[in-house]
C-alpha cells in the first residue's frame, strides 16, 4: 500500500515538472512599423510653428530676395508659445528653421542668409536653439522643417547646393538636442532669386537631385531615433494628402515591403501657414478643429496643426482660443471610456490562453490583444458593461507591431433586445475624404481608428465583428467614448473685421474672355473666369468711385488645379487710361492649399 502510494505521488510529481506548451505569438503580417514608427503614432498630434522673413512681407512663399533685417520680433518667448502648445494635450512641436526663402532662423555657417544679420538680439539670436531649450524644459518633443527649396542660394540647382544642405542637415541634429522628426517637403524648385540671377530653375526628380538615399543615410547616423517626413517616399512618413488635415480613408501603411506612416498637416487659421496681418476672424472653431482630429488621427494617422507667430513673436490670441478650447474637448471626449474593464468574451481565442483574450480589449492597455487562430479572419467579441451607458464614438486599435491585418469590420450594440448595427462594414474599392467623419464606415483599423455615429446610442452590450481580414486579427482595445459636444458648420468668413465687400451690380468688364469675366465676381465659388493662357487680364469699371484698401482671391475650389493664378498685379485708373501698380507678388502654394488670399494695400480712388 504504501509502495503504491509512493508510485502514485511520483507519477503527479512527473506531470507536474513538465510545462504545459506556450501558445505562441501569430506570425507578423505585411509590413512592420519600426519602433520609432510605433512611438511616434502614439504622440497623436503636434504642432508646426512657420516664422521667419515671411511673417514680416505677408507672404507664404518668399522670393528669396528678402532682407534678414525685417526679422525683429520685439517679444518672442519660446517658453510661454512650447507652454501654450502643452497645455493644449499636444505632444511636440516642428519649427520652420528654413523655409523656401532660403532664410535660416539659426547662426549656420553653411549661407550668409541667417539670422546673424537680423538685428533681433543683435544678431547673436538663434530661434532654433531657442525652441530647443524650451521643449527640453518643459518635457516637451521638439523638431524641424529643413526647405529643401532654397530660392536665395547662388548654387541651388546645381552640385554645389548639396553641401549646402547636407552642412544644414548636420548643423540642425547636431547642435539642439534630440529631434524627434524632420521635415522635406515637395517643392522641387522654380522662379527665384538664387544669389541675383533672379531665373527658373527645376531639378527634375527630387529623389535625384537631393540624393535622398545619403540624407536619409546621414539621419540615422546623426539621430537614429528621428522620424523622417517626405525624402521622396524614402522617409518614414508622408503627406497624407491635403493641406486641409485630413487623410483618405481607409488607411493602408504599405508602399511596397515597408510601412509607411501618413500626416495630417493644415493651419489654424486660413489665411495660411504663416501669421498675417487682420487673421483673427479666419481662425478655425474648435468644432471644425475635432473634425480634422477625426479625420487625421481618427482615420489611423497623426496631425500636425500650424500655429504662426506675429511679427512681434507672440502667437495670435484667436488662434489660442480656439487651440485651447480644442484641447479641453479633446481631453473630455477622451476623459471616459466607457468600456473599461468590461467583461468581454469571443467566437474564438488563441490557444484558449488568456494571453490572447477577449479581456484584453478592455483592459486599458495598448500593447496587450485579443487575437483568434490562425486561419480565422472573421472572429466576433462582445463586451457587456455592468450597466447601459450613451455613447457616440466607437475607437479601435490593432496590435500594430504585428502588421495591419482588418479590411474591414462591423460594430453592433444590443438595443430593445436586438442587434443594431451602429457601424456598417465597409465595401472594397470604398473612399471616405474630406470632413466626413460623421457615420462613417468600418474599414482599416491600423494604429487606431475613431468612428463617429450617426446618432448617440443607449446599451449595456457591444459586438465587434471583423468582416475581412489578411491575417487573423491582433485588436489591442476597443473604446466608447461620447463626444462632449455637437459639431457645428463651420462659419463663412467675408473680409476683414470693418471691411465693405463691394457689391458688382452694374459692373461691366473687358479684357480676356470678358463674358466670363462676371463669373469672378458672383460670389459663387462653382464658377470662374479661367484662361488657358498666361499672362492673362481683365479690366473692371466699377462706374463711379470707391475707396479700395485691398482685394480677395478665392482659387477653384473644385479639386482641379488648372488655371490657378501664381503670380498677380492689380492697377487702378480714375480715366482708364493712366494705370498705377497698387499690388504684386505671388501666390504660393495654392494647389496644395487653396484658401482665400487676401491682398492689402494702400486705400485709393478708383
Amino acid at each position: 500500500m504504501l509502495h503504491k502510494l509512493m508510485l502514485t505521488m511520483g507519477c503527479l510529481g512527473a506531470v507536474w515538472s513538465t510545462p504545459l506548451q506556450a501558445v505562441e505569438a501569430p506570425e507578423p503580417y505585411g509590413p512592420l512599423p519600426t519602433r520609432q514608427q510605433v512611438d511616434w503614432l502614439r504622440m497623436e498630434w503636434y504642432a508646426f510653428v512657420h516664422f521667419g522673413l515671411n511673417t514680416y512681407t505677408n507672404r507664404e512663399w518668399g522670393y528669396g530676395d528678402e532682407s534678414p533685417t525685417l526679422f525683429n520680433p520685439s517679444d518672442f518667448d519660446a517658453e510661454e508659445i512650447v507652454k501654450t502648445f502643452k497645455s493644449a494635450g499636444m505632444s511636440g512641436m516642428i519649427y520652420t528653421a528654413k523655409h523656401h526663402d532660403g532664410f535660416c532662423t539659426w547662426p549656420t555657417k553653411s549661407t550668409k542668409h541667417n539670422i546673424r544679420l537680423s538685428p533681433w538680439k543683435k544678431g547673436k539670436g538663434d530661434v532654433v536653439k531657442e525652441f530647443a531649450l524650451a521643449c527640453k524644459k518643459h518635457d516637451f518633443a521638439f523638431g524641424t522643417y529643413l526647405s529643401p527649396w532654397d530660392r536665395n542660394c547662388a548654387e541651388y540647382g546645381r552640385k554645389g547646393y548639396l553641401d549646402v544642405y547636407y552642412r544644414q542637415i548636420k548643423e540642425l541634429l547636431t547642435k539642439y538636442g534630440p529631434i524627434f522628426e524632420i521635415w522635406f517637403d515637395g517643392a522641387m524648385g522654380g522662379d527665384g532669386y538664387y544669389g541675383g540671377a533672379r531665373e527658373n530653375r527645376n531639378i527634375g526628380k527630387a529623389d535625384t537631385y537631393y540624393n535622398y538615399e545619403q540624407v536619409v543615410k546621414n539621419i540615422r547616423k546623426l539621430q537614429p531615433d528621428c522620424i523622417i517626413w517626405g525624402a521622396a517616399g524614402r522617409g518614414d512618413v508622408t503627406w497624407g494628402g491635403s493641406e486641409k488635415g485630413f487623410v483618405k480613408y481607409p488607411l493602408r501603411n504599405a508602399q511596397g515591403n515597408k510601412w509607411l506612416s501618413l500626416e495630417g498637416d493644415t493651419p489654424i487659421n486660413h489665411r495660411g501657414w504663416f501669421w498675417h496681418p487682420g487673421q483673427g476672424g479666419h481662425v478655425k472653431s474648435p468644432e471644425h478643429l475635432m473634425q480634422v482630429y477625426l479625420g487625421s488621427v481618427g482615420r489611423g494617422a497623426n496631425l500636425i496643426l500650424n500655429l504662426a507667430p506675429n511679427r512681434s513673436g507672440q502667437l495670435d490670441p484667436a488662434d489660442v482660443a480656439s487651440l485651447s478650447a480644442f484641447g479641453k474637448m479633446r481631453d473630455r471626449l477622451l476623459a471616459k471610456d466607457y468600456a473599461l474593464n468590461a467583461s468581454a468574451t469571443a467566437s474564438e481565442v488563441r490557444g484558449n490562453s488568456s494571453k490572447f483574450a477577449a479581456s484584453n480589449l478592455t483592459d486599458g492597455d495598448i500593447e496587450s490583444y485579443w487575437c483568434p487562430n490562425d486561419g480565422t479572419t472573421t472572429p466576433t467579441a462582445e463586451i457587456t458593461l455592468p450597466q447601459p451607458v450613451t455613447f457616440d464614438v466607437v475607437r479601435l486599435r490593432e496590435q500594430i507591431r504585428l502588421g495591419q491585418r482588418v479590411e474591414a469590420f462591423k460594430v453592433e450594440a444590443l438595443v430593445d433586445g436586438e442587434w443594431v448595427t451602429v457601424v456598417a462594414p465597409g465595401n472594397p474599392g470604398e473612399v471616405e475624404t474630406g470632413f466626413n467623419v460623421r457615420g462613417g464606415k468600418g474599414h482599416t483599423i491600423g494604429n487606431q481608428v475613431l468612428r463617429w455615429l450617426s446618432e448617440p446610442v443607449t446599451t449595456d452590450r457591444v459586438r465587434l465583428t471583423i468582416t475581412r481580414a489578411g491575417a487573423c486579427p491582433c485588436i489591442s482595445e476597443l473604446s466608447l467614448l461620447l463626444m462632449p459636444s455637437a459639431t457645428e458648420a463651420e462659419p463663412v468668413v467675408t473680409g476683414e473685421k470693418g471691411d465693405v465687400v463691394l457689391s458688382s451690380k452694374g459692373w461691366t468688364y473687358s479684357g480676356f474672355a470678358a463674358e466670363k469675366v462676371a463669373l469672378a465676381f458672383d460670389g459663387n465659388p462653382a464658377t470662374m473666369w479661367q484662361i488657358d493662357r498666361t499672362p492673362s487680364h481683365f479690366v473692371v469699371d466699377m462706374k463711379k468711385e470707391q475707396s479700395l484698401n485691398g482685394f480677395a482671391y478665392l482659387p477653384r475650389q473644385d479639386g482641379k488645379t488648372q488655371g490657378m493664378t501664381t503670380r498677380y498685379r492689380v492697377e487702378l485708373s480714375s480715366d482708364g487710361k493712366n494705370w498705377r501698380n497698387v499690388a504684386e507678388g505671388e501666390f504660393g502654394n495654392l494647389r496644395a492649399n487653396p484658401v482665400e488670399q487676401i491682398i492689402s494695400f494702400p486705400a485709393a480712388k478708383a
